[in-house]
């Protein structure tokens, strides 16, 4: 690096102390011709390899690499703890080894920085594996302090808006995250050896589809048209089973424009896959075998602990009929009644109503008072009210309600799928009817897609459709009660 950066402190906010004094080190690296912020380091061993090979690696050369996260000075001889993606290792520093001008340059050393270390393996005296420096070089300055080490990083708000600093000095947080990825391969590599093709659909919609959700619009300049982040893939899916293709699946972020809660981030990741010639109960059978297959490989048994709570994911599971569920629960039986005397039930109940609700949001309302918070073990809710499911079939023993399910566990909905419509017809009724919930005022309602009518005309197969959430099946395989604490950046409100 040739020439030392202008400082633009003056044009932030005054400089806290320790900032300052960092600074001041940056300066005097700069000044003795040290190079701060360093080239490529090419490292021959982690941390973590040097401690499992240590028999074999004692009194070898090795150059690693990472953050300082402490330091012990005792005169001529001094200890520090490097921390890489691996794990932690000791080095050792000395005087005789540095000479005086390299052992100096520890002064300029602050916890934080990023290190290339050359040097030997060794064992103190004490037995611990350690790397006796023989040579170091800044590759990144540190120019803000990390938490102190003995209480870490706590303020949770500040943890998610900050999430490089939770990554250093919370490694429990990066296990969440290694197990997040390690999930999204146990999918790919359990729907790809059952013959799912992982496809890619647009995330720009000229019609917001496939879910009811209300979606966020964003405009293409060039086409001077309005589009739509999607809030699921489904109709670009099933449009691909009209095509030839017999099972296909597609892992990735969808967008709704609603609240924000523990369970709730308006960007998401959901896995979605369709089964030509199956219905909902392969999509539930595949729904209970994904979810025992990755606890497996994960902890290598079916049964999990969630917040000090055994979950059994052992299939199969239970399946329930929502307003069985609701009778169980609530007391009260809906069924056969009409959207009046629900409306009495309910209000009997002690539950607060839109004036004109319907027999369907009487059911959501039910269910999500007396039922959902009973939910801890996995269950299939089923047989939905078509109203409320657009695109499922209708049962053929009760047109009203379709052949749809949604499985819950620890109270959560983690998915959702069903026998996917196929009639154009029933279809085309059905968006016409979300079409009418829209100019009621309903902006979650489902708009008309034409060419979707058009592509089931030419001939869609039975099918089976699922929607897995992956945030929420990362929150339960890794104990976590928020849906922010497994996503690296949750979307947080603006800090007056």
């Amino acid at each position: 690096m040739n020439g030392q950066p202008m400082d633009n402190a003056e044009n932030r906010e005054e400089l806290n102390e320790l900032m300052r004094v960092r600074r001041d080190k940056l300066k005097d690296l700069y000044d003795l011709g040290v190079a701060p912020f360093g080239e490529k380091f090419e490292r021959t061993h982690t941390a973590q390899e040097i401690i499992d090979r240590f028999e074999e690696l004692e009194e070898q050369d090795t150059k690693i690499s990472g953050r300082i996260m402490s330091m012990r000075t005792h005169g001529k001889a001094s200890f520090a703890d490097l921390v890489d993606h691996t794990g932690t290792i000791q080095l050792y520093f000395r005087v005789n080894t540095l000479g005086e001008e390299g052992y100096a340059l520890l002064q300029k050393l602050d916890i934080g920085d990023i290190l290339g270390v050359t040097g030997k393996i060794f064992r103190t005296r004490r037995g611990e594996i350690s790397v006796e420096v023989q040579d170091f070089q800044f590759l990144s300055k540190s120019l803000r302090p990390l938490p102190e080490k003995w209480h870490g990083l706590k303020d949770v708000d500040l943890r998610y808006r900050q999430r490089y600093v939770d990554l250093i000095v919370n490694p429990g947080v990066r296990e969440v995250f290694e197990t997040r990825s390690r999930i999204i391969q146990l999918i790919r590599s359990f729907l790809s050896g059952r013959g799912y093709i992982e496809v890619e659909t647009p995330m720009l919609h000229v019609i917001a589809g496939g879910a009811s959700a209300r979606p966020f619009t964003t405009h293409h300049n060039a086409l001077d048209m309005d589009l739509y982040l999607r809030i699921a893939p489904e109709l670009y899916l099933k449009r691909l089973l009209v095509g030839g293709f017999d099972r296909v699946f597609e892992l990735g972020k969808m967008f709704r424009n609603e609240g924000i809660s523990t369970k709730h981030n308006p960007e998401f990741t959901m896995c979605e896959l369709y089964m030509a010639y199956g219905d909902a109960n392969d999509m539930m059978e595949i729904t209970e075998e994904i979810y025992a297959y990755i606890a497996k490989e994960l902890v290598g048994s079916t049964k999990i602990v969630f917040q000090g709570q055994e979950i059994d994911l052992t299939p199969p599971w239970p399946r329930k009929p929502m307003l069985e569920a609701i009778k169980e629960y609530s007391g009260v039986d809906l069924t056969g009644l009409d959207d009046e005397q629900a409306r009495q039930a309910a209000k009997e109940k002690g539950l607060e109503l839109e004036p004109n609700a319907s027999f369907s949001h009487v059911l959501d309302e039910f269910f999500d008072a007396f039922v959902e918070p009973n939910l801890i073990q996995p269950v299939f809710i089923t047989d939905h009210p078509v109203e409320v499911s657009p695109l499922a079939k209708r049962k053929k023993d009760n047109p009203s309600l379709t052949d749809r399910f949604e499985p819950f566990i620890v109270t959560w909905e983690v998915a959702n799928g069903f026998t996917e419509l196929n009639d154009p017809i029933d279809q085309e009724q059905r968006f016409r009817q979300q079409m009418a919930q829209r100019e009621k005022g309903d902006d979650e309602a489902h708009m008309m897609d034409e060419d979707y009518i058009r592509a089931l005309e030419y001939g869609m197969p039975p099918a089976g459709g699922l929607g897995l959430g992956i945030d929420r099946m990362v929150m339960l395989f890794t104990d976590s009660p928020s849906i922010r604490d497994v996503l690296l950046f949750p979307h947080m409100r603006p800090r007056s």
